[in-house]
């Protein structure tokens, strides 16, 4: 048992107890924030703003560049997120979950094809092409950026993004020697593919509604 453990928290041992109780509650407003994405909850974003916040700080520290971009983009579009889903006529939301258009798929491979580069340029800058996990970074960050932008806009398919990038992201900070980080994108994984069918249930049940 001592065994499974030291091989699951061994790396804390030798770090300041203040980042692991930070991280762990990083990881509790970031489950917390994902729950309420599956349940169509605006309390998705200020949860998230204070997952990304503590992060931004934590990897910055550990000198993820990559990651620390992430979360700060996060922190960014959770306020555009916020002030959509808040906006209401007659007492419905302006932007309800929907499918995504034509146009906005297009937008959406331009964001990934951009943040590719954009990552790419900075790691050039600061010299972070030195592990191999820094392409797999590069990859996972255009994907979270992609589907933050989708789920700030309400659309189903930002799911389909979060699970992809949450299924590589396990054994990424596992290996990188965060096993709360690496526990927090395994339970996300399950919730995103929840809250995809759970979505998915919303839109069915429109789209009858408006059939009769």
């Amino acid at each position: 048992m001592s065994q499974i453990f030291d091989f699951l928290f061994q790396q804390y041992y030798n770090s300041p107890k203040l980042d692991v109780i930070l991280e762990i509650i990083a990881v509790i407003f970031g489950f917390l924030s994902v729950w309420f994405s599956k349940k169509n909850n605006v309390l998705v974003f200020p949860t998230g703003i204070i997952s990304t916040i503590i992060f931004v700080y934590l990897l910055y520290k550990w000198e993820l560049i990559g990651d620390m971009m992430i979360n700060g983009y996060y922190f960014s579009m959770s306020i555009y997120g916020w002030y959509l889903w808040t906006r209401t006529k007659n007492g419905e939301p302006l932007n309800p979950i929907s499918k995504t258009t034509s146009t906005e798929k297009k937008q959406s491979l331009f964001i990934f094809i951009a943040t590719l580069g954009v990552v790419y340029a900075i790691y050039q800058l600061f010299d972070k092409w030195t592990s191999w996990t820094a392409y797999i970074d590069t990859i996972t960050t255009a994907i979270f950026f992609v589907g933050m932008w989708l789920m700030a806009k309400r659309k189903i398919e930002n799911w389909i993004y979060w699970i992809i990038g949450d299924i590589i992201s396990v054994p990424l900070y596992f290996y990188k020697g965060f096993t709360f980080t690496s526990f927090q994108y395994f339970i996300f994984t399950f919730i995103a593919i929840f809250g995809y069918l759970e979505w998915k249930k919303y839109l069915n049940k429109k789209n009858q509604e408006l059939l009769k």
